[in-house]
């Protein structure tokens, strides 16, 4: 089954003025939908054609090594953006609640020392990637980041939340001022999400 564009749940404009609609269409629609093109074309006519993206991201190493480059770029480009889709919302809470910021409180020491340690690590990134809130193998909490479109997954680790610091992701508002950018990605964080992937030691998307 060809992969497709995911709908969004609220409109391009709808994270103004944190991110700005321009960056939203553009990233939607052009990005994203550029890395589903090249992912279908690359698992066209393979055994691969029907797995979920996230079971294809556990399994590059099975994957022939003449297409396990595109795979893992394009793969990874396609299941990142989807969860990020599905992490911001334009009705965020500001912070999370329940077990989660329970946990964040003890692994971290505050929210606030959670927030900084995550944009540093967003910040480190050298180039293009992304940083993200995983479980590891024993469902500890930790910060990871990864180069261009990895994703933790493909080393066993579970994702809750994850920030693009791809310059597409945030050039035409914040042009070369990532920590800016940082800063409001706060704003729109769904946290009921991050919450409800927590509780549930997370379930992948299944597309």
């Amino acid at each position: 089954m060809a992969k497709e564009l995911p709908k969004l749940a609220y409109a391009y404009d709808a994270l103004e003025p944190h991110i700005d609609e321009q960056t939203m269409r553009i990233h939607h629609t052009k990005h994203h939908q550029a890395y589903i093109d090249k992912l279908n074309a690359a698992i066209k006519g393979t055994e691969w054609e029907e797995e979920c993206t996230c079971d294809i991201l556990k399994s590059l190493p099975k994957i022939p090594e003449a297409k396990r480059m595109a795979v893992q770029n394009n793969g990874g480009g396609h299941y990142n953006h989807t969860l990020f889709w599905q992490m911001l919302t334009p009705k965020s809470t500001g912070k999370p609640s329940g077990s989660l910021a329970k946990e964040i409180d003890k692994v971290f020491g505050s929210f606030d020392k959670f927030k900084e340690e995550f944009e540093n690590a967003a910040i480190a990134r050298f180039g293009s990637g992304w940083a993200w809130l995983c479980l590891d193998e024993k469902n500890k909490l930790h910060i990871d980041s990864t180069p261009n479109q990895d994703n933790p997954i493909s080393k066993g680790h579970k994702v809750l939340l994850g920030v693009d610091v791809w310059e597409h992701a945030y050039y035409l508002k914040y042009q070369n001022k990532r920590p800016d950018y940082l800063k409001a990605f706060w704003n729109v964080v769904n946290w009921k999400f991050v919450e409800e992937r927590f509780d549930k030691k997370v379930e992948e998307n299944k597309d």
